[in-house]
């Protein structure tokens, strides 16, 4: 047997043990591995793992919906396991029997584990479709807009995001870079289904060695791995200040028109606008730079530079997590087509570099197995933002994608690998919906604040107390995770949570396998595939025994839309017209008010720009650098980043001298919608009238003083639609005023102890 690997969304780790027990390493041939996985064995973590099935103590005495009020506030009291399941059986039968299964919603993000068979989402999923089915989601937090307005301008999301223009390409060609929202390496930690090796930082300090020039335009200066010229710009102003860029391209006749004619249609339109001939507003640099606050001689030199490189444009995907969140993702698109280098290698654009891992590497693609969901036979579903307006009002129409839908009326919510009490926003409103449904189920290992914000929790095991194979598109290595640890207290997997259930309500979800024997037959369709496109791979037993699979020697260049660009009519992009649509018929039609068949500036609800008081500042919430999301936020890793025990929140020297405020100082961040405890960080890395809070800090409800005690910024943001094209979430759309507490008022962080329990 050679080394024992495990996996995680961050990364691949070896894993050693002796007489202290586990201990992690980084995998030896990762150029720059992430810290965060370092630490799933620590007893931190185990602190916090969930013992045995528990149930709310009103639900378990009075039945279905008792007391919800009392969700996250009562004791719960724990039971066998047979209990749990008879009655959680029992339930899930009475909702479906009384108020069909358009009554049942499967939540699930995804993230609980980077492997392909013991991942909660298609476990869940998978269940919920043999007993009838449920109300799904679509979409997710990180890019619901991007993924809708994407497939209109360029025809999808997947395929760029699978053939981005590799590093090794950039390096030999890029002479300038400029990035809307730089490349965040924090976030190009992970890939959904494991980081193999991490490139990121040594893609970009290749390409600084061969001489690109890169620039970041944002609100912060500390999201580059590399020197670069920060232009500050005021958040959510992206597409005021490309529109500038454009009008000078447009007016020195530096766009590239025949690039326009031959592969993109609508352009002509789109002019009509910038030009101000649509709507009597040029779209000059002056009038971009006194919404985004850069200089307009910036603006047009800065587009005057691009036109004369072999350029790259890219994106942060934080962008489109804004009211009018489509907007930047089709304008840049528009932009770089105006340069006329999109399938020229190191020029074009990127919607992601530094977004994932997986962006711009160069390795072979094909589909992993993945334990099968099967048919939802209820058809019924939501922008996965849209939650808290699903449970609050049933019944009430919403629009996606140009088609009219319905909110179905739910009275059980089944959770399992996801915490809804981190991604979501304005967590106060959701609160309240949480109110509504009868019951709600919860499959988690840890108790986090959706485990106790349940009614039924199951305890479930973690990555290293089962076996599996971590695999993930556009990553370098397959991963054996071999169990190296028994299941704490009394966990189970939720593959044998759900042929529990499956047994008590009469169906097969097993398919009479075990754990080995889904592992083999997915690992089959693994090699099946690799096959085709020329990989092959070993027999399932020699991969076990290896410890992982590597993909690197099958590496390629990759020059995005180069196909298309040298044959447009042979290689189309699958738009409606074969091209790159900057005016979109598709979008037109749909007559929205929010989103029209161009690219357009929309002026944001709540931004700097329109604020009703100085001492407003914008808030932005990214994700933070220790951590996935919420995931191993109680591990000494992520606690060594919080400052006295709240997550930081960033203020530029000149707010935090206005607002009277130290370094470390604890503060009261508000606005209407909430409260929350932060503490201060003092810095020059971002710009004033902005603070940046990151996402994470478990959710710490004082529900007494509807006060936040940990510093989780969806405390405060904006529960809004992006637009009623996509619905996507609007967390960066989001304006707050700061001051000064003491630790009185404050009070102890408590989102790492466990319920109360009752016997």
């Amino acid at each position: 047997m050679g080394k024992t690997f495990t996996a995680a969304h961050w990364g691949v780790y070896e894993v050693k043990a002796d007489e202290t027990g586990l201990r992690l390493e980084g995998f030896a041939q990762d150029p720059d591995p992430s810290p965060i996985g370092l630490h799933m064995a620590t007893k931190d973590l185990t602190d916090v793992r969930i013992r045995r099935p528990s149930i709310r103590k009103s639900w378990l005495e009075k039945g279905p919906g008792a007391d919800p009020h009392l969700r996250g506030r009562e004791p719960f009291v724990e039971v066998d396991w047979d209990t749990a399941l008879d009655l959680l059986a029992a339930e899930l039968d009475r909702v479906r029997r009384e108020h069909g299964n358009e009554s049942i919603f499967g939540g699930s993000y995804g993230w609980a584990s980077a492997g392909r068979f013991h991942h909660a989402q298609s476990q869940v999923h998978r269940f919920l479709n043999l007993i009838g089915g449920y109300v799904s989601s679509v979409d997710n937090y990180s890019l619901a807009a991007g993924r809708v307005i994407l497939p209109h301008a360029i025809g999808s999301t997947e395929f760029l995001l699978d053939r981005h223009t590799s590093f090794d390409v950039m390096a030999k060609h890029t002479e300038l870079f400029v990035t809307f929202g730089g490349v965040p390496v924090k976030n190009a930690q992970m890939s959904a289904g494991g980081a193999g090796r991490h490139r990121v930082v040594a893609g970009m300090l290749a390409m600084e060695k061969n001489g690109t020039r890169f620039i970041n335009i944002g609100p912060v200066s500390d999201n580059m791995p590399v020197d670069s010229e920060w232009i500050a710009a005021r958040p959510n102003t992206d597409v005021a200040m490309m529109l500038g860029l454009a009008y000078v391209l447009h007016i020195e006749g530096l766009a590239q028109l025949d690039f326009l004619n031959s592969h993109c249609v609508g352009y002509d339109r789109f002019a009509a606008y910038l030009t101000g001939e649509a709507d009597g507003i040029p779209k000059t640099p002056e009038w971009a730079a006194a919404l985004c606050g850069v200089d307009a001689d910036r603006i047009a030199s800065l587009a005057r530079e691009m036109a004369s490189s072999r350029t790259m444009l890219n994106i942060s995907w934080s962008l489109q997590r804004a009211v009018h969140g489509e907007q930047p993702f089709w304008m840049l698109v528009t932009l770089a087509a105006m340069l006329g280098q999109i399938g020229f290698p190191g020029g074009g654009f990127g919607v992601g570099y530094g977004a994932l891992n997986s962006v711009g590497h160069d390795n072979v693609r094909f589909k992993s197995g993945a334990f099968p969901q099967g048919e939802n036979p209820v058809k019924a579903f939501i922008p996965v933002a849209r939650i808290t307006d699903m449970l609050l009002n049933p019944g009430e129409a919403f629009t996606y994608n140009g088609k009219e839908h319905r909110y179905t009326d739910i009275r059980l919510v089944y959770w399992a690998g996801g915490n809804p009490f981190h991604h979501h926003q304005d967590l106060n409103r959701l609160l309240k919906a949480w109110q509504k449904p009868e019951t709600v189920i919860v499959n988690e290992p840890y108790w986090t604040p959706t485990a106790k914000l349940a009614d039924i929790v199951l305890p479930v095991t973690t990555p290293l107390e089962r076996n599996d194979i971590a695999s993930s598109g556009g990553e370098d290595l397959i991963v054996a995770m071999r169990k190296v640890s028994e299941p704490y207290a009394q966990a189970r997997n939720d593959f044998d949570i759900f042929c529990g259930l499956a047994l008590r309500m009469g169906v097969n979800f097993s398919e009479n396998l075990d754990e080995e024997g889904w592992l083999r037959r997915l690992y089959g369709v693994t090699s099946a595939n690799a096959r085709e496109k020329g990989v092959e791979m070993p027999n399932f037993d020699q991969f076990w025994q290896d410890g992982l699979f590597d993909l690197q020697p099958e590496a390629l260049p990759v020059v995005m839309l180069q196909d298309f660009r040298e044959e447009p009519k042979a290689n189309p992009v699958p738009t409606p017209s074969g091209k790159i649509e900057i005016f979109s018929e598709t979008v037109d039609s749909f007559g929205l008010d929010d989103c029209h068949g161009y690219p357009t500036w929309f002026e944001p609800p709540e931004w700097l720009g329109n604020r009703e008081s100085e001492d407003q500042l914008h808030l932005i919430s990214d994700q933070p650098v220790r951590r996935l999301h919420s995931q191993l936020d109680a591990s000494p890793h992520s606690k060594a980043g919080k400052v006295k025990g709240r997550e930081p929140v960033l203020i530029n020297p000149l707010d935090a001298q206005r607002c009277d405020l130290g370094e470390g100082d604890l503060v009261e961040i508000h606005n209407e919608r909430g409260r929350l405890i932060s503490a201060v960080v003092i810095s020059d890395a971002i710009m004033p009238g902005v603070v940046r809070l990151s996402t994470g800090a478990w959710f710490d409800m004082d529900f007494e003083r509807s006060l936040e005690r940990h510093g989780n910024p969806n405390a405060l943001t904006l529960d809004v639609p992006s637009s009623s094209l996509s619905q996507g979430c609007s967390a960066q759309t989001c304006l707050v005023r700061v001051r000064k507490v003491d630790e009185d008022y404050a009070a102890s962080v408590q989102a790492f102890e466990h319920p109360e329990f009752a016997t």
